[in-house]
């Protein structure tokens, strides 16, 4: 039996927050599982994540197979980190910083140049 430790999604429409759990990796996405082995709420500030590492271990170490995502939420819960990031600049935001980049440069190679 291939067994999969993945995310099972939960929530409101537009809201969801998910549980880490191990599943039969033929079962359903939210589907019947083995066990629940932590949380991960991605709309809190900073995000949740709430895994027991033990637990994730002790499956691992009996062929469980990490997910992509799940994988990533280890290695941050592992390096004590709440997974904070930054939100995402828009392209206008984005070209702003560009230009006052750019006008900084500019103003300091001109004082460069006239002293």
């Amino acid at each position: 039996m291939a067994v999969k430790i993945r995310l099972a999604r939960h929530g409101s429409k537009k809201r969801p927050y998910y549980r880490v759990v191990v599943a039969d990796a033929r079962s359903p996405r939210d589907g019947r599982l083995i066990e629940e082995v932590g949380r991960y709420n991605p709309l809190t500030t900073p995000k949740t994540i709430d895994l027991d590492l033990e637990k994730i271990e002790a499956w691992q170490g009996k062929g469980a197979q990490l997910t992509d995502a799940v994988a990533a939420l280890v290695r941050a819960a592992q390096a004590g980190e709440k997974a904070s990031v930054e939100p995402k600049k828009s392209k206008k935001q984005l070209a702003k910083e560009a230009e006052a980049a750019k006008a900084a440069a500019e103003a300091a190679a001109s004082e460069g140049a006239e002293e």
